[in-house]
């Protein structure tokens, strides 16, 4: 596609422009260096985001919370994207999907934000805070049971851990049956990987779940969002939920990876709780590391440059968090003070089940492997090399091999038949049998699901 060029003959976003490109494995193996250079320029820079596309990126905590903050200056609606519209970005770039319009609540503003965002909210506080707990539980039990019993007692933590259990906790909260659930994960990944027709497997799921509600509603978000008073549309519905699982699954995942794998390094004080894992993760790695565009209603001075009208200006929630300007005021900050949930009309209404998802993802991992450790020291992990999420690439893990029984198997052995965690003391690992492994060929949630039952 012919981009727009300057009088010299240079591209507009090419890094011989002197844009900084926020992605690529130079800017994965040392992102901090990277925001540092871009703090030198101001409160913000230009960078590219993508090959080919420019954006401005804010990296001073205090002029990222007066965009946050001042909605009738600084909108989310990216129908507005200048460049977009003169057909300057392009159409493959992997910025689209994530910065495109969606008629959800994160690309709306105004009143219809406020309509869709109140859907969300009232939705989410449905959920029953006990129970969200008990379904992380089960979903980590799964999972390590997956590969707890290895006789090498090794594994690959993000895979095989950090990566699924959002997803199976979303599956269960949307009220997913199994094959649906299957096709949502498979969809909702297939996404984050970039895998042609992953955008329809999604929509087609997600559109047979709220079809599904409608002929059986019951005690789920998406049966919520459906019933809600503001009277959303299937479509709306739609929209919401992908918001919710793309905003909630790969952060969630980036959290409960790097919450650990900081919990077990050697530069970890013994002692502190879990929860300050947690919290020192929200703060120093971002796992939304850059994104949330807002384009300018009119030009905006800031910080000595100028932000131009329906130009994107992106938050670097990861540089905003680390700004030098914070640190003799750090440990005066609430530890809520980061802005990794975002700010202002547009922060992160699950802010609070993410903290408890994340910090209870952790605390079973740890119950239910005591002596795991990660095999490789937390300075020397590698990063995922993309500018949105700050994650860990991987978390090789070593621990003792056990069993970890299923869910039913617990409340068989438990007086009363409530499922409770299961012991933790190690067991003989055995080999699952050939029968055992393939009884239940469906996906990811449909295995759990009928781990859950016992089958």
């Amino acid at each position: 596609m012919q981009q727009q060029s300057d009088p010299t003959g240079i591209p507009a976003g090419c890094p011989a422009h002197g844009n900084t490109p926020l992605y690529g494995p130079e800017f994965g193996s040392d992102p901090e260096r990277h925001y540092a250079e871009l703090r030198s320029q101001g409160h913000s820079a230009p960078v590219d985001i993508a090959p080919g596309v420019q954006v401005e990126l804010v990296t001073s905590y205090d002029a990222s919370l007066y965009i946050l903050q001042n909605p009738a200056v600084f909108v989310r609606d990216s129908r507005r994207w200048k460049a977009l519209g003169e057909g300057r970005v392009p159409a493959d770039s992997p910025a689209l999907p994530m910065m495109g319009y969606r008629p959800n609540a994160l690309f709306s503003d105004g009143a219809a934000h406020a309509r869709l965002r109140q859907a969300v909210t009232d939705s989410l506080a449905t959920v029953d805070q006990v129970r969200l707990v008990r379904l992380v539980q089960q979903s980590a039990d799964y999972l390590i049971s997956r590969f707890s019993s290895d006789p090498g007692g090794e594994a690959e933590l993000m895979s095989s851990y950090a990566q699924p259990l959002p997803l199976l906790v979303f599956g269960d909260l949307f009220g997913c049956p199994p094959e649906l659930g299957d096709r949502v994960i498979t969809g909702i990944t297939g996404i984050f990987q970039g895998t042609p027709g992953a955008d329809e497997v999604l929509g087609g799921a997600l559109a047979e779940l709220i079809a599904l509600k409608r002929r059986q509603p019951g005690e789920d978000l998406t049966t919520r969002l459906m019933v809600h008073s503001a009277r959303l549309t299937d479509e709306e519905v739609l929209h919401q939920l992908v918001t919710l699982l793309s905003g909630g699954t790969a952060p969630l995942a980036a959290a409960i990876g790097t919450s650990s794998a900081l919990y077990l390094s050697e530069e970890w004080p013994a002692g502190l709780p879990i929860e300050d894992a947690v919290v020192k993760t929200l703060w120093n790695y971002a796992p939304i590391a850059n994104y949330a565009a807002h384009y300018p209603t009119q030009d905006v001075e800031l910080g000595g440059r100028t932000l131009r009208a329906n130009d994107p200006v992106l938050i670097s929630f990861a540089a905003a968090n680390t700004d030098p300007k914070l640190t003799e005021h750090r440990e005066q900050l609430s530890a809520k003070a980061h802005l990794a949930f975002g700010a202002g009309p547009h922060a992160c209404p699950a802010k609070d089940p993410a903290f408890m998802i994340a910090a209870t993802a952790v605390e079973s991992l740890l119950n239910r492997l005591p002596d795991i450790e990660v095999r490789v020291p937390f300075k020397e992990l590698a990063w995922v090399p993309a500018p949105w999420s700050r994650s860990l690439t991987a978390v090789p893990i070593r621990f003792t091999p056990r069993v970890v029984p299923s869910a039913a198997a617990s409340a068989a052995s438990t007086p009363g038949g409530t499922p409770q965690p299961s012991a933790s003391a190690p067991q003989t690992a055995a080999p699952r049998s050939a029968q055992e492994a393939t009884q239940h060929k469906g996906g990811l949630f449909s295995r759990f699901r009928a781990w859950v039952r016992g089958e």
